[in-house]
């Protein structure tokens, strides 16, 4: 498991890494590796649904392509992973841009450190967004995906890792309402009940634990960023605070806990780095947020625009490393407070499957149980897995019996005349000669292996024998040669 390491109790906790040093990125595991071009014409393409991996140089310029189709919303996201102790300048910046065939660009979006200047995974998108009302960017066909960075003097020149995702959102059945809503509500809720919880946090987007109502714990060390999720239905409304615990010693940090605000597509809702930290206690805390409503994507605020779907929105928490250079470098208490508040809302009557854009049952129980996307995966591997060694086991086992009956039904007849066309049976059913049986995982036959009724090798090949013909079947029976099932 990728980021994750199953538990007996059915919870997950994220993948140890060496003691004492934070633990890298978590890049997922099935991150494709990509290659960005210098110029459109050797564009690689990033396909809908799937992760991609690259890095681009100090001062890099590199392209990619998106085939989109005139029916959904796209989203191309870039989170950008600077190395570990790398230097940053407030002016470092990663700029994205959307571009059609003629080089207009359909949205563009840049990924800045602020003044908390060192380094730590910062993410956006950018997107096309089909509207009635436009013409540019509406069509289907070839976009393209250009990633520049732009480092100044006093930044190393290390790459940066870069994790490229795209995704997309289905259309509306029929138009609904194109203003974003403006009164919704501004207080703050009640504390959550129920005391502290522990939750250890991902290293990435991938591996990052779900999270519910709640008062969760954790532990950060200096330089290092923490990931969580928690899934936001349509109509809700998120709160987040994040408090850093106190710690002997003088000195005074600006930007010491830069906390982010992500949605499903890995757009920007929130950023703060305002928290400046001299030994005690601090805490910072987002402003409220409108609730996730598909009309938020008509406002003019980029924080509500980006507040336009259902799903998980995730949280990163980074410790600058000056802390630990004025007051010890050594973990540091993290409490992060959660309310989702309302219930939720009926979705958007969406043309095709929201995908991500949803909150499931699983969604809500994987938050309980603080799993994560990786976690998820693994989990619905597995079940996969274990539901098809059931069912192959079954039919074998069917088919065994089905076998034995059928070889004691004949085993007269074939003692008195020779079997049709001359040969033995082996594999193959129905008197049609095959190879032999080579199992597949798990045992089960694989491609290559001619088997008998419903695809099972005999009781005799079984047991290392052969089995007498069974003379009322049709000699087509069976699996296609050299195939399987």
């Amino acid at each position: 498991m990728a980021g994750a390491v199953a538990l007996a109790s059915g919870t997950y906790a994220p993948r140890a890494h060496a003691a004492g040093e934070p633990a890298p990125y978590t890049f997922a595991e099935d991150a494709r590796p990509v290659k960005g071009a210098s110029t459109t014409s050797d564009a690689q393409r990033l396909d809908a649904g799937a992760v991609y991996k690259d890095a681009v140089p100090k001062d890099g310029k590199l392209i990619y392509r998106v085939d989109l189709d005139a029916a959904s919303h796209a989203y191309v996201s870039v989170a950008a992973v600077p190395p570990k102790g790398a230097r940053l300048s407030f002016q470092d910046e990663l700029e994205v841009a959307l571009q059609d065939r003629d080089g207009s660009d359909c949205g563009t979006t840049t990924l800045r450190f602020g003044s908390a200047e060192f380094a730590r995974p910062v993410a956006g998108y950018v997107h096309r967004t089909l509207d009635p009302d436009r013409t540019l960017c509406q069509e289907a066909g070839s976009y393209y995906v250009v990633v520049e960075r732009d480092g100044k003097e006093t930044s190393s020149g290390e790459p940066w890792g870069l994790e490229l995702r795209h995704v997309q959102e289905p259309r509306l059945k029929a138009a609904g309402p194109t203003e974003a809503p403006e009164n919704w509500p501004s207080a703050s809720p009640q504390p959550p009940a129920g005391g502290p919880r522990e939750r250890a946090g991902g290293a990435g987007f991938a591996d990052a634990p779900g999270l519910f109502d709640g008062e969760w714990t954790d532990r950060i060390e200096p330089g290092q960023s923490r990931f969580y999720r928690v899934p936001v239905d349509w109509g809700q409304q998120l709160f987040v605070s994040a408090d850093l615990g106190s710690s002997a010693g003088d000195g005074f940090v600006g930007g010491a806990l830069p906390v982010s605000l992500y949605n499903p597509a890995l757009g920007l809702v929130e950023s703060d780095d305002s928290m400046s930290y001299d030994g005690k206690q601090k805490s910072q805390t987002f402003d409220p947020l409108p609730p996730v409503a598909y009309e938020n994507r008509f406002s003019s605020s980029t924080r509500t625009s980006a507040l336009r779907f259902a799903g998980w929105y995730y949280l990163r928490v980074s410790l600058n490393p000056k802390v630990g250079e004025k007051f010890g470098g050594k973990p540091y208490g993290l409490t992060l407070r959660v309310s989702v508040e309302g219930e939720p809302k009926p979705a958007p009557p969406y043309a095709g499957p929201a995908g991500i854009f949803a909150v499931t049952e699983d969604d809500r129980e994987a938050a309980e149980e603080g799993r994560s996307g990786a976690a998820d995966e693994d989990a619905g591997t597995m079940g996969l897995v274990a539901a098809g060694g059931i069912g192959t086991g079954t039919v074998l086992l069917g088919g065994l019996g089905l076998w034995t009956v059928l070889a004691r039904r004949s085993a007269g007849g074939a003692a008195a005349r020779p079997a049709e066309g001359g040969a033995a049976m082996t594999a193959g059913g129905a008197g049609v000669p095959g190879p032999s049986v080579a199992p597949g995982a798990g045992g089960v036959p694989g491609p290559g292996v001619a088997a008998g009724p419903g695809g099972v090798p005999g009781a005799a090949e079984a047991a290392g024998g052969s089995v007498p013909p069974w003379p009322e079947a049709p000699s087509g029976f069976g699996p296609p040669q050299g195939r399987g099932w």
